[in-house]
């Protein structure tokens, strides 16, 4: 307990901003006027009211209800506030139930910048921050202006990184943390986006059904049809609506703190990934994006749930060229020294190229099309899983971020004498596993994988990604604080940096390209 109030007398508490009620009072009355509509909704339709009292009804309820809900915004905003320490973001919350929750800075897995709708107009943003936790343990504070929410990002991941923030002197305001520099990698085209979802399958689908059905209402002269299947409909379109809103404006960039992402149409969304953070990364490939070549990267982070749609995704649409510069922000050496020929036999290889290896072919009356393409490679820093003909899947897993390992045999397996190996990674969208692999290889591949997953983890580099190694292992052996004015020799092992191999991410777009810092858009690459 007097370690709790030690570290509780650090702290630097704030308040969010007085505006917060206002832009949080619409939820609680559209939730109590909802309610009203659900419970009354029959009584009110078997009033007698001229229109003109009908609409005055309606009205208040309306008005009641907004009252009701800023009265609420305002008591929990009171009751509200947030504070900073050397090691921790606190936050204490709640009107009928207190929280008191607090969140180490060396856990942190991502900081998103958030503008919803309404606080964009006002110039107002919140910020989440994820932590290793899960989902029960992050913090979203809503809101604050929009300078205040990206000063207050920068001094999170200048804490988080391990660097040193000056503090007020003699009372006075403490100089903010200088937002890290960045440089623009890729750039999503709005043309792109909109031929990756008319290339969708769920949209052709979509369109197909609605064709049919109009067919069926004009012959049959009745709508039946089209409100039988409405609810469906509607879904398909908020669906592709959500695909196009949340990936609009797609950017990606790099910084020290990590590989920067910005999307968003009418909500927009600044994510921060901190080095070291991304735990797999997927790429995959529909079937009608083949004849473009399009691919699509997805990522898990801790943190992050599997409901998360466009957090866990890296670049919507990608080339094959872009694919190579994409996954050397997040996993800069595959651990072989033919990275882009590796990098090809994964994504559309099939056999036992560049060293995959694949299932047996005693299992090809059961896998009769994908048995030589479902395989895996393990290399010194990585796992690689290959999967899918008609929609490719590649996935990568860093030996550092292996979660467990699992085998899996059913009846017809056994009988086969094969087995399903799959590493575990946190919740997101990308289950890594690899089917029907030779049984003794796989118990083989178990062994092997979980000796280079505990080598890794011990020579990891540390949490605060700007500290040396050398310097990390040192106070930590001592059991002293690191010296983080010390300055890093690579952003924790995941930017571009010296030591990681030249070959890989450099020789994308080709041999002797020349670096920039101008945006690449759609498949365009300036250079």
């Amino acid at each position: 307990m007097s370690a709790d109030r030690a570290g509780e007398s650090q702290v630097d508490w704030r308040k969010l901003h007085r505006i917060t009620p206002l832009l949080n009072a619409w939820k609680v009355a559209a939730a109590l006027i909802a309610i009203f509509v659900w419970q009354y909704s029959d009584t009110l339709g078997q009033l007698d009211l001229p229109t003109t009292q009908f609409l005055l009804v309606i009205i208040g309820v309306i008005v009641v209800g907004s009252l009701i809900g800023l009265g609420y915004s305002a008591l929990a905003w009171s009751r509200t506030r947030y504070g900073l320490s050397p090691e921790s973001v606190y936050l204490h919350s709640g009107v009928l139930f207190r929280q008191q929750r607090h969140l180490r800075l060396d856990r942190v897995q991502t900081v998103d910048v958030t503008q919803p709708l309404l606080a964009r107009l006002f110039g107002f943003a919140s910020l989440k921050i994820e932590s290793a936790g899960g989902a029960g343990s992050n913090l979203t504070l809503s809101f604050l202006t929009e300078d205040e929410a990206q000063r207050l990002r920068n001094e999170l991941l200048a804490r988080a990184a391990g660097v040193t923030v000056s503090e007020a002197a003699d009372g006075g305001q403490a100089p903010a943390a200088p937002a890290a520099p960045e440089r623009e990698v890729l750039a999503l085209t709005p043309g792109r986006l909109i031929g990756s979802l008319a290339l969708s399958f769920w949209l052709m689908a979509f369109v197909l059904a609605g064709a049919v059905l109009i067919v069926l209402a004009v012959v049959n002269q009745s709508l039946a049809p089209i409100f039988g299947v409405g609810p469906a409909l509607l879904g398909a379109v908020a669906y592709v609506w959500g695909r196009f809103a949340g990936e609009f404006a797609f950017r990606v960039a790099t910084s020290p703190d990590g590989v920067r992402v910005r999307q968003g149409l009418l909500e927009s969304k600044a994510r921060t990934v901190p080095p070291g953070r991304v735990q797999a990364v997927q790429v995959s490939q529909p079937l009608l994006w083949r004849t473009r070549g399009w691919w699509r990267l997805q990522v898990n982070i801790a943190g992050y749930g599997a409901e998360e749609t466009t957090g866990s995704v890296l670049y919507p649409v990608a080339t094959t060229e872009e694919v190579g510069r994409l996954l050397y922000l997040v996993q800069p050496d595959l651990g072989d020294p033919r990275p882009l020929q590796l990098l090809e036999a994964g994504l559309s290889g099939t056999g036992g190229d560049e060293g995959f290896v694949t299932s047996p072919r005693r299992v090809r009356w059961l896998d009769w099309w994908t048995w030589r393409r479902t395989g895996f490679r393990v290399t010194d820093t990585v796992t690689i899983l290959r999967t899918g003909r008609v929609w490719r899947r590649l996935v990568i897993v860093p030996h550092e971020r292996t979660q467990s390992l699992g085998l899996s045999e059913g009846p017809l397996d056994r009988r086969l004498r094969v087995a399903n190996f799959s590493l575990h990674s946190t919740p997101g969208p990308i289950t890594p596993i690899v089917t029907h692999i030779d049984a003794d290889v796989a118990r083989a591949l178990l062994v092997d994988v979980a000796d280079r997953a505990r080598r890794a983890r011990r020579d990891a580099g540390p949490e605060q990604w700007m500290l040396p190694r050398t310097a990390a292992a040192a106070a930590a052996a001592d059991g002293a604080a690191p010296d983080p004015t010390a300055a890093p020799a690579t952003f924790g092992g995941i930017l571009p940096s010296p030591p990681v191999r030249a070959v890989y991410g450099g020789v994308l777009p080709g041999h002797g390209a020349a670096v920039t810092d101008e945006p690449v858009e759609g498949g365009r690459m300036h250079g």
